[in-house]
């Protein structure tokens, strides 16, 4: 008798066990999406600072006395710190642990912005501006990699990185409008201010965050790959930023970009001898995920450019207000909401990720092939130009980051995951600063050349203006279908596969 109440007691026990342990599962299940939440909004406050001050510079200007010179280090001085810092971000996200690495960036990246909107002068708004690049480069790459430990179950997996990917692709448009509706009907300093309620909330949600632990391997830390590759991609970014006002045969460009190459080719040296390497090569040397690193540095390398004719075209020849301006490049963020979210999210973990990438990077070399036929007297722009590329590039945009981005950290563990992540991001910033430069390079060049033979009235500059740009878009179209090579020759497996274990 005794031995059967005890065997039911038992059994009651162990089924008591079995629920809680399925009642905690079912809690981790959802804890998950949520911190998709925290993990979607810091990428994308990360991605709209790039582009949100831009439309602001003016009134920035004016407020704070900035000269013509100096006005443009409110952009520069972001990019360079975020650029330049990347890779020794991601190593430091691994020895810190990601979760811990996040909230120091959040936290920071939230007081910068509060410091450059409440900036009196030129020198603390720049300040402020580097030092949000300093914080996003140590958020980003933590923030890749949560999403990555977090999701390994390959269907949940492609709807997770199909929302990360949204905000990514998202980030730059959003920013542009938001810059433009801030400024128009707040004040400037709103676009630095709205970071911090963003911030906020993400800190908030930050308990539903997976909880990683530091890096268990040797906590030193490769100083001369970190010198190595901070002053090689610093020098890289700056180096292609100063092309448009200074041409390519200006003597800082010419020390700046081979002296960039140069240490950068030092920094593999390096990586390839210490015990420590701050970038281990087995990352970078992996074919799939070193086939996403170049598909998407060529990518942006090809849109940046695309996203400079959208502006100018609208406000220029179009006439439109900032905020119009910034509705019209809305169409491509909701092609890109539609191709990250219901079609990359829906089939990420279904196929190939070169079934889906080589028709996105097509699509997209289709729409800069449509923008680049436009004219300064074009007829029916919008619904024959403007609107079907935007919806051609938004998909694709879309459909390759969401993918580039879960192959990103695909196949590596927990310490190599700020690493990889961060070669992620250092590979597009340096990929969108080249192609920033090269199509304002050819555009200028080839407008030039359109002026010297036509008369100088002002319909004329415009049209030679609007030239300029289409043949940049040409050279635009021929880098992506580059890309599309890339992707269909080095890209040959499920952005799923090797995942490491979720919590």
């Amino acid at each position: 008798m005794h031995q059967r109440e005890y065997e039911q007691e038992h059994e009651q026990e162990h089924r008591r066990e079995r629920d809680r342990a399925e009642e905690a599962v079912g809690r981790r299940h959802e804890q998950r999406w949520w911190a998709l939440a925290v993990i979607t909004l810091a990428q994308l406050m990360i991605v709209l600072d790039g582009t949100i001050v831009n439309i602001a510079l003016p009134s920035m200007q004016h407020d704070l006395h900035l000269s013509d010179a100096d006005r443009q280090w409110a952009i520069i001085a972001y990019v360079l710190a975020f650029g330049g810092l990347l890779l020794l971000g991601g190593r430091v996200s691994g020895l810190l642990g990601h979760r811990r690495t996040f909230r120091i960036g959040l936290i920071g990246f939230a007081a910068a912005s509060a410091l450059g909107g409440a900036a009196d002068g030129a020198a603390t708004l720049f300040g402020a501006r580097a030092l949000q690049g300093v914080f996003a480069a140590a958020m980003a790459p933590a923030a890749m990699s949560l999403l990555t430990l977090t999701f390994t179950d390959p269907r949940d997996r492609g709807k997770a990185f199909g929302v990360f990917g949204a905000m990514g692709a998202a980030g730059s448009g959003v920013g542009l409008l938001a810059g433009g509706l801030l400024t128009e009907y707040l004040d400037w300093r709103w676009c630095l201010w709205v970071n911090v309620p963003i911030a906020g909330l993400a800190l908030l949600g930050l308990p539903f965050v997976y909880r990683d632990r530091p890096s268990a391997g040797p906590g030193r830390l490769d100083l001369p790959g970190a010198l190595l590759s901070v002053a090689g991609l610093a020098a890289l970014v700056y180096g292609f930023n100063r092309t448009e006002p200074r041409g390519w045969d200006d003597p800082l460009v010419l020390t700046l970009v081979p002296g960039g190459v140069l240490l950068l080719g030092l920094f593999v040296l390096v990586e390839t001898r210490v015990s420590h390497p701050l970038l281990p090569m087995r990352v970078v040397l992996d074919r799939v995920r070193g086939g996403a690193y170049l598909t998407s540095a060529l990518m942006l390398a090809a849109l940046f450019g695309c996203f400079l004719f959208l502006s100018y075209y609208a406000q220029t020849v179009l006439g439109y207000s900032p905020v119009r301006a910034g509705l019209i490049i809305m169409v491509l963020v909701a092609g890109s909401l539609v191709g990250s979210i219901l079609i990359a999210g829906r089939l990420l973990a279904r196929v190939t990720a070169r079934t889906l990438m080589v028709p996105g990077l097509l699509a997209m070399a289709a729409g800069l092939l449509l923008l680049s036929r436009l004219t300064a007297d074009s007829a029916h722009v919008l619904m024959l130009y403007l609107v079907p590329a935007q919806i051609l590039i938004g998909l694709g945009l879309g459909v390759v980051l969401t993918t580039t981005t879960s192959l990103a950290t695909a196949g590596v563990g927990a310490v190599d995951a700020g690493t990889a992540a961060a070669t992620f991001n250092a590979g597009q910033q340096v990929g969108g600063a080249l192609g920033t430069a090269l199509f304002n390079t050819v555009a200028t060049s080839v407008t030039a050349t359109w002026l010297r033979t036509h008369e100088g009235g002002r319909d004329e500059v415009t049209a030679g203006t609007v030239h300029g740009f289409g043949v940049a878009l040409l050279v635009a179209t021929g880098i992506m279908l580059g890309a599309t090579v890339v992707a269909a020759v080095l890209i040959d497996s499920r952005p799923t596969r090797d995942a490491p274990p979720a919590y």
